[in-house]
């Protein structure tokens, strides 16, 4: 059994930044690939970016070059710069299976087994 806790949402004004953070507890040791996902109301769940367990990397394309995924002792990082309005979503991460490469990001949530419960980012203009 995997427990994901998310934390470090609330609110920013356009151009600011926040840091989230997940807390992973439990058969870890199972845990191959994390993943950083949002959803807003009405829309369909969003892959943003992944981080498997040597610490290779991929990116959506609207967060590449401002959000960046790394991992901190036990705790699973989201490093969000000059965010945007459309970035206002509750934010979950997640632990599975890393998506394959050419793999579309709509089609990530799939391979994710394990789920934290989100937390909050509203970016108002």
């Amino acid at each position: 059994q995997v427990q994901l806790v998310e934390s470090g949402g609330g609110s920013m004004q356009s151009g600011g930044s926040l840091r989230l953070s997940c807390a992973a507890s439990g058969n870890t040791y199972r845990l191959n690939c994390m993943a950083w996902f949002r959803q807003a109301p009405g829309k369909e769940r969003e892959g943003l970016a992944t981080i498997n367990n040597i610490g290779s990397t991929t990116y959506e394309d609207s967060v590449k070059g401002r959000f960046t995924i790394s991992r901190d002792n036990a705790a699973m990082i989201l490093q969000m710069n000059s965010l945007k309005p459309e970035d206002t979503a509750t934010y979950y991460c997640a632990a599975g299976s890393c998506p394959p490469s050419g793999m579309l990001p709509h089609l990530w949530h799939h391979l994710f087994r394990f789920w934290g419960q989100g937390t909050q980012v509203t970016v108002s203009s």
